[in-house]
């Protein structure tokens, strides 16, 4: 079959459709689903990685000011990544932003482990999150031309489940190589690995993905918006570490110019949660928002509060990384859970996380809390995060697949870096206060955010 009768069968495919034999593992699908998987599961053992040996790099960099940027900074980035891949993609064929996609992914990470001060690896960060952001929307739409609909949440199942070998050993093996080798090895293990990848991915590739009959021209207005949006999410991330009245006009003005950046890059009334498209994609930023706001400070508060190494502090993540993959996997293969049901039970995966969290930094209850309080936070991003990728493809066409799909990774990005700065900058004004006081005001924050998820969720199908 050629990629034209692909692309006919992915448009006009209905969700009742019978499956093709094999499913995304058949003959067809085979080497492109490996392929995607492939390159998620070492974006996944970055994500996991790099949360859990930052205390340590912090540390060795002298870089505790730029902690929550180091984070909050390639999110930020990313979104200029996102905007340029999803218009080069609409353009034509996803397989060119692929490759420049995936070497500057490498190039940051070869930057980041080779920086010697905090200011190098903040960089190599940055570089690292516009590849980053792209490779996410470039692998969005080979979904969507490639795969026909009926198996869409099986792959977005597939994305999850390439997290279970980084969640199993990724956190432990970050730690270990942090405190034998040193924390470097992580990162350039990584560029050697994606190298590989992409000898195997791009043949593939090559063959598997044309053109569209019809390209989108490029819109600068709209890159020219990405590039704005990124600015004021980096002003209000170092506003986190500023002092006096700038720590809280800054955050303010960088708020409303976020706000009002993102408008063009995003469905029309996402900012209203009007049903449909556009409180998936608002759903997306407050999920992404409570979930990574909040991982950052769970190794850190193990490491800090109860002096627990970096190894041990991931098992944590590994927790969450297999719940997700595990809550992935069940929601794809049991397709009557409803829409509104999965967002409310990924509300309450995070409600109960942070729950334990919050419980934790006050009474300093034993570490395991965090742990299982973790995995639920995993267990809920699983079920609903996959739902949300289908829920874009199903409300969007060829014409604006690339568009859908970019602003679906826009809003994670922005709603999960807007939160890691405010919480930042909660964190740090609570820090002279004694015992785990500012854990609590950053674990309270993220909870604002998911007490908004539970007011989003039934409005994810159109009435």
């Amino acid at each position: 079959m050629s990629s034209h009768d692909l692309d006919s069968v992915t448009a006009g495919s209905a969700p009742g459709d019978v499956a093709p034999p094999g499913g995304v593992l058949g003959p067809r699908f085979r080497w492109t689903s490996i392929g995607m998987c492939l390159l998620i599961m070492l974006a996944a053992f970055e994500a996991l990685a790099v949360t859990t040996i930052m205390p340590e790099v912090s540390r060795e960099l002298h870089g505790d000011a730029l902690y929550a940027f180091a984070f909050a900074g390639p999110l930020a980035v990313s979104v200029v990544g996102m905007v340029s891949a999803g218009a080069w993609a609409d353009r034509g064929n996803p397989r060119n932003p692929l490759i420049t996609s995936v070497v500057l992914f490498a190039a940051g990470l070869l930057i980041a482990g080779t920086a010697s001060t905090m200011p190098v690896f903040v960089v190599g960060r940055l570089v690292h999150g516009l590849g980053g952001g792209a490779l996410t929307v470039v692998l969005y739409v080979i979904v969507a031309r490639v795969y026909p609909p009926v198996l869409h949440a099986r792959i977005f199942a597939g994305f999850a489940a390439a997290w279970v070998i980084p969640s199993l050993i990724g956190p432990f093996i970050a730690g270990v190589l942090a405190e034998t080798v040193g924390w470097r090895w992580v990162f350039l293990g990584v560029v050697t690995l994606v190298a590989l990848a992409m000898l195997m991915v791009v043949p593939v590739m090559r063959g598997a993905l044309t053109a569209p009959e019809e390209s989108t021209p490029i819109r600068v207005g709209r890159l020219l918006w990405a590039v704005l949006l990124a600015v004021a999410v980096l002003a209000l991330t170092l506003a986190a570490e500023s002092s006096g009245p700038v720590q809280w006009i800054v955050p303010v003005v960088a708020a409303v110019v976020a706000a009002f950046a993102i408008r063009p890059l995003i469905p029309r009334g996402t900012l209203l949660a009007r049903p449909g498209l556009p409180s998936v994609i608002l759903m997306r930023a407050l999920v992404a928002g409570t979930f990574f706001a909040a991982e950052v400070y769970v190794p850190r508060i193990m490491v800090t509060e109860y002096g627990l190494s970096a190894s041990i502090a991931g098992l944590a993540l590994t927790a969450a990384g297999l719940t997700w993959s595990g809550a992935s996997w069940l929601q794809g293969r049991f397709p009557s859970i409803t829409d509104v049901a999965a967002a409310r039970f990924g509300a309450l995966g995070l409600t109960i996380a942070l729950a334990c969290l919050i419980s934790t930094a006050v009474w300093h209850l034993h570490p395991a809390v965090v742990v299982v309080g973790w995995a639920f936070a995993g267990g809920g991003m699983g079920i609903l995060y996959p739902r949300l990728g289908v829920l874009t493809l199903k409300y969007s066409t060829p014409e604006n697949q690339g568009f859908n799909s970019s602003a679906l990774s826009i809003s994670d990005a922005t709603g999960s870096a807007v939160a890691l700065a405010a919480s930042a900058i909660v964190f740090s004004a609570l820090r002279p206060l004694d015992g785990g006081w500012p854990y609590v005001g950053a674990f309270a924050l993220t909870a604002v955010l998911c007490g908004l998820a539970w007011a989003v969720g039934p409005r994810l199908v159109r009435r």
